[in-house]
């Protein structure tokens, strides 16, 4: 068996998360089997892990160069295993890759979420006495004994297997394209790419544990077709990414809009198409000459790598056999990305409004997440918010919003256009380039530049003439979304001219007095 990338990819951590491999230095059984039920078990929904036997870990990676195996040993070892794979309960084989590094033999133990988990373990296999089997778990680097509350929840897991890893009923071989595969085992480094046209699809398969039952009625898994299949919404209807564009915005104009066609293919066709897209039609670059520094300033309309994070996200967690496409609608203002269904309700509204690491172990396509981070499409381990936000952040914009209903039926992430980009869609105003000191426009021309008075115009005025606003007259002065608006108002909140009041359904946004 080989391995689905590079050897020295895993032997540095570079496809894999460093808490998810153990190095050990020998052949201890003791040691590796608790490690063993802890991947099997698979607690944080992680995908497993790998055990590599032959290496010691330096700050989380091997040591170089390996300490290596002996051969004589690698057929003991494989024997050994044997009994150790059935003292566990229910009895699990994990995948036994045998490579050569720096001269010398490690193996690799991969270690699958198990199917019928959770699974029990002794303490130390290797005794014949023992019959007390715990469950174990893993925390952070290490593997221990899970707790009563965590095997509960342990035992509460073992029904819900992941989508894309269920078997497919209605596929075939022949919707494997040998083309797709290959491009994706070329890329990720793996020996199996070299094997393929020899072997065939169906023993590539088996070996990257993409099929399911017996002999006489092998399934292939979801997750194969969606990544290796030309075609994929034969099986998940609707797999796909539609595109509008609202030149004047979707609530002053929606009838002026522009629709591309459907963008179809296996998930990193589509995201690679989409991206292409993107990069055509929003994302433009504009270079600043500061006084007084040497360096200039490079602003993107929208990060590429925001961009690329959401669309990535919306395939890692969309429901597949929901019959509606990823939406992108392009607004002047910003970009929205609308996916089905919701951020899932471990996560708390509080957290969603805040804009953080959303945490999780409630993965709907745990493996195809991890042919996404082989490929560096995705970093995993619930990084997908704070890389939106940090790349955003980078690039000055401001920071992207998420939402999502109380049924959670849909998630919708507005990514802001940089500020710099917002002269070519204010409509000028030669009444706001004067600064009128006697105007609350001039008052506040002493806090916030000229594209922010004209953006914020039509509250402005209408706050000169009135104590105060709400949310749903500020919308209709500006005919902007409701997420637009909000961060309108939050701006005056900011300087102090507003101050938010009322109940949460009942807001309302008091004026305060400026020094004139």
């Amino acid at each position: 068996m080989e391995l689905e990338f590079s050897i020295e990819d895993l032997l540095n951590a570079r496809r894999v998360e460093s808490d998810r491999i153990e190095f050990k230095r020998n052949w201890n059984p003791d040691d590796i089997y608790t490690s063993v039920c802890a991947f099997a078990n698979d607690y944080d929904n992680q995908g497993g892990g790998y055990i590599v036997i032959g290496a010691e870990e330096k700050n989380g990676v091997a040591k170089r160069p390996v300490s290596g195996l002996m051969e004589k040993d690698l057929d003991l070892i494989q024997k050994e295993m044997l009994g150790y794979n059935r003292k566990l309960s229910p009895a699990y084989f994990p995948k036994t890759i045998i490579d050569q590094v720096d001269g010398k033999y490690v193996m690799v133990l991969w270690v699958p979420t198990g199917l019928q988990r959770p699974y029990k373990a002794p303490e130390h296999v290797t005794s014949k006495a023992e019959k007390t089997l715990k469950y174990f778990i893993r925390y952070n680097t290490s593997s221990m004994v899970a707790t009563p509350e965590q095997e509960r929840e342990l035992i509460s897991m073992a029904s819900k297997v992941p989508f894309d890893m269920q078997p497919n009923p209605d596929a075939t071989f022949d919707d494997i394209s040998l083309i797709l595969l290959e491009e994706h085992l070329k890329a990720t480094g793996s020996k199996l790419a070299k094997e393929i046209r020899t072997s065939g699809v169906q023993e590539v398969l088996e070996e990257m544990g993409l099929l399911d039952g017996p002999s006489e009625r092998i399934r292939i898994r979801n997750v194969a077709l969606m990544m290796f299949c030309e075609n994929p919404d034969k099986f998940f209807p609707y797999m796909q990414v539609e595109i509008v564009k609202f030149p004047d915005g979707s609530i002053k104009n929606p009838d002026n809009f522009i629709e591309s066609p459907p963008i179809k293919g296996s998930v990193p066709t589509i995201i690679k198409r989409t991206m292409e897209k993107l990069q055509d039609m929003v994302i433009v670059d504009k270079v600043t000459k500061l006084p007084g520094q040497m360096e200039s300033v490079r602003r993107f309309s929208y990060p590429y790598a925001a961009l690329e994070e959401a669309v990535v996200n919306t395939f890692y967690h969309r429901d597949y056999m929901s019959y509606e496409p990823v939406h992108i609608e392009i607004e002047p203002e910003c970009i929205n990305i609308i996916s089905f269904p919701g951020i899932d309700r471990s996560v708390s509204m509080e957290d969603i409004k805040r804009g953080a690491r959303f945490r999780t172990r409630m993965y709907r396509n745990r493996r195809l997440g991890e042919f996404l981070k082989e490929l560096h499409l995705s970093e995993g381990r619930s990084t997908g918010v704070p890389t939106i936000q940090e790349k955003l952040e980078e690039n000055g914009s401001q920071r992207a919003i998420f939402e999502t209903d109380e049924d959670r039926r849909a998630t919708r992430v507005e990514i802001p256009i940089h500020p710099d980009f917002l002269s070519n869609i204010i409509t000028n105003n030669e009444n706001f380039a004067q600064k009128d000191e006697r105007s609350l426009i001039g008052v506040l021309s002493e806090v916030l530049d000229t594209k922010a008075i004209k953006r914020l115009s039509e509250i402005i005025l209408y706050l000169d003439e009135n104590d105060g606003i709400t949310p749903q007259t500020a919308k209709k002065l500006v005919n902007k979304s409701e997420a637009t608006v909000r961060r309108y108002l939050k701006e005056l909140v900011d300087v102090g001219l507003l101050i938010q009041s009322g109940s949460t359904n009942n807001i309302i946004y008091e004026k305060q007095e400026l020094k004139k």
